[in-house]
């Protein structure tokens, strides 16, 4: 069983995976490098946990050891319980989850993989703000897509930004990136028998609820802003728009993107079932 062990020194080298989280560069290149993720509160730490996810160690104000104490006892990595203070001293910022866990990454499944078990997936072109991609993954889970890959410069979605705006939907759907762009389009994913249609609010594009149904289908989505490149949409299958009123011109990824599952997942999969990766 273990048992927290109280530490006072924001320096201590057992508190190094938490240093400096809001440096948003330093941690792009050190968790993937290290093989580390860190997960912010305890709904989100339960399902990392739940996910299979191993822990490295977690980090805890006070206040928190009782609510967190069958995880602490279970737990076969150190636990470390800190003041408040502390905390924002190591993380640089106030931790007002007052939990966060260093967890370690596993290796992604390949793309080819993923799909063998999916009909309908979500693919990101250089979507690269945390924010939209945890919005996007909590869409996914809960409008049932079976898996989302991403482009090479897509986000990390286990950034703890991400994380944690996905509430920890990033552990419940299996993702991949593709190694080449926008070439494994075909390559991979058409050929995985996927029709792709590309989300753009081109006018020319056909509207959502017109697509029709597909036994396979890949929606692609672009940035915010600048959208899918001409080259994604010149790979796809077919160009959708979400048609819009009172002169609105586009939605935020995040929303467009549930709007998009939402129009599909009717024609997905029987409830219950899906991907076997995961």
């Amino acid at each position: 069983m273990a048992e927290a062990l109280v530490v006072g020194d924001p320096g201590d080298p057992r508190l190094a995976d938490y240093t400096a989280l809001t440096d948003v560069e330093l941690r792009r290149r050190r968790e993937p490098a290290e093989g580390l993720f860190i997960a912010e509160g305890e709904k989100v730490i339960r399902r990392a946990l739940a996910a299979g996810y191993r822990m490295r160690s977690m980090l805890l104000s006070e206040k928190w050891l009782e609510a967190m104490r069958d995880v602490i006892e279970a737990a076969d990595a150190p636990v470390y319980a800190v003041t408040p203070a502390l905390a924002e001293q190591v993380t640089g910022y106030h931790v007002h989850r007052g939990a966060l866990a260093s967890m370690q990454r596993e290796e992604l499944p390949g793309p080819e993989r993923l799909l063998a078990g999916a009909r309908r997936v979500v693919v990101m072109e250089a979507v690269n703000d945390h924010t939209n991609i945890g919005a996007i993954f909590r869409s996914a889970a809960a409008l049932g897509m079976d898996a989302v890959l991403l482009s090479p410069d897509c986000a990390d979605p286990l950034y703890r930004r991400s994380v944690k705006v996905s509430m920890g939907a990033v552990f419940s759907v299996p993702y991949a990136r593709l190694a080449r762009w926008p070439q494994d389009l075909d390559a991979v994913v058409r050929a995985a028998g996927f029709h792709l249609a590309a989300l753009t609010p081109a006018p020319d594009a056909v509207d959502l609820g017109a697509l029709p149904r597909h036994e396979r289908l890949a929606l692609l989505l672009g940035a915010e802003g600048p959208g899918l490149t001409r080259r994604a949409q010149q790979a796809a299958d077919t160009r959708v728009r979400i048609p819009m009123a009172h002169g609105v011109d586009s939605l935020n990824v995040g929303a467009a993107a549930a709007v998009a599952f939402y129009a599909v997942a009717g024609s997905g999969p029987e409830p219950g079932v899906t991907s076997p990766v995961s």
